[in-house]
């Protein structure tokens, strides 16, 4: 079983099952595993799946105050191979976006696991554990180790995250709802890993920089509206639906890096209700709308990898449908593109 937040009425007919723990304070340390289920792993791969939360466990009962929670994805391509029955609604592969400048790639990603903790050792035992479950049917292939830097900056200097709904109103941004009821209490996520180049980043005077986010560095000020560029980060991040009202997503998003081999990033990670607001907002931001060509943050930080998951409820991970036939997932070409 996994650790139960978000809404968390009975299992009775009309409710909403539990949610993963995907709404949670910000996080000192996490870990985050993509991973690619290998051609006769499905088996495996379920068995983990129903146990993770007994993982956890037994990693959290060293520390109880360090607050360890893991959230689990399943990518498009895996769930036919692991799960008979409806799909969510929403789940695809991640969309690709070509710009006329910049480019968001899609990359392999079958399972994702977020690990988060107040301390990193915390979430590299689970990790570790969970890799040893998957030894043979599973690959690892990408892992990225962030960290909290200062008072939530991304290593550009900027408070990250700050735009985060709180409360009822983050639990309706991220969790389905009678749209799909099938797999109402689930959830959607997104993530990038992206590469900055600092040095041409440092280049640029504080007061541009602003420009770039569209925020103030020091005191995280949005920029006015009057003086805030249209192709700032946050104006086209800012995505409205037809009725004026602003769209959501929680961002957990983790500052990494590698010194030895000049790799400073940003790894990005969005969960909403339906993917659909957060490819609006990489859309903006790739390919541009009438009054700006492209994000200008783009111009120095690069994403390397792109994913979408779907997160289940706490109930479908406990007691998941039944495995697929054979015949439903024996072709080749497994992974997303």
């Amino acid at each position: 079983m996994l650790e139960r937040s978000g809404p968390a009425p009975h299992e009775e007919a009309g409710t909403v099952p539990e949610s993963q723990p995907v709404v949670v304070p910000p996080a000192r340390a996490a870990l985050f595993l993509v991973v690619t289920v290998d051609p006769g792993g499905e088996d495996t791969v379920r068995d983990l799946l129903q146990d993770v939360s007994a993982l956890r466990r037994s990693v959290a009962f060293r520390a109880p105050p360090e607050e360890l929670s893991c959230v689990v994805g399943i990518g498009s391509t895996a769930w036919d191979r692991l799960f008979s029955g409806p799909r969510p609604r929403d789940l695809h592969p991640f969309r690709e976006l070509r710009g006329p400048r910049h480019h968001a790639p899609g990359t392999p990603g079958d399972l994702l696991f977020h690990v988060r903790a107040r301390r990193m050792d915390l979430c590299f035992e689970l990790a570790r554990l969970f890799a040893r479950r998957l030894d043979g049917a599973a690959t690892v292939v990408d892992e990225v180790h962030g960290f909290k830097f200062f008072d939530e900056r991304d290593l550009l200097g900027f408070v990250d995250g700050s735009e985060n709904p709180e409360g009822e109103i983050a639990d309706d941004a991220v969790f389905i709802g009678d749209e799909d009821a099938e797999f109402r209490g689930g959830s959607y996520v997104i993530v990038q890993k992206y590469l900055h180049n600092m040095k041409a980043w440092d280049a640029l005077p504080a007061e541009e920089q602003e420009k770039v986010i569209g925020r103030t560095k020091l005191a995280n000020v949005e920029l006015p509206d009057e003086v805030k560029p249209a192709d700032s980060h946050v104006a086209l991040n800012t995505v409205s639906d037809e009725h004026g009202n602003e769209r959501k997503i929680v961002r957990e998003n983790m500052p990494f890096g590698n010194i030895a081999q000049g790799e400073f990033g940003t790894y990005f990670i969005g969960y909403a209700r339906t993917p659909e607001v957060t490819e609006s907002m990489l859309r903006n931001m790739f390919l541009g709308r009438e009054e700006a060509r492209h994000d200008r943050i783009l111009d120095f930080s690069v994403p390397v990898t792109g994913c979408l998951f779907h997160v289940p409820t706490i109930d479908f991970l406990d007691d998941p449908p039944e495995r697929p036939p054979l015949a439903a997932h024996s072709a080749p070409g497994f992974s997303e593109y």
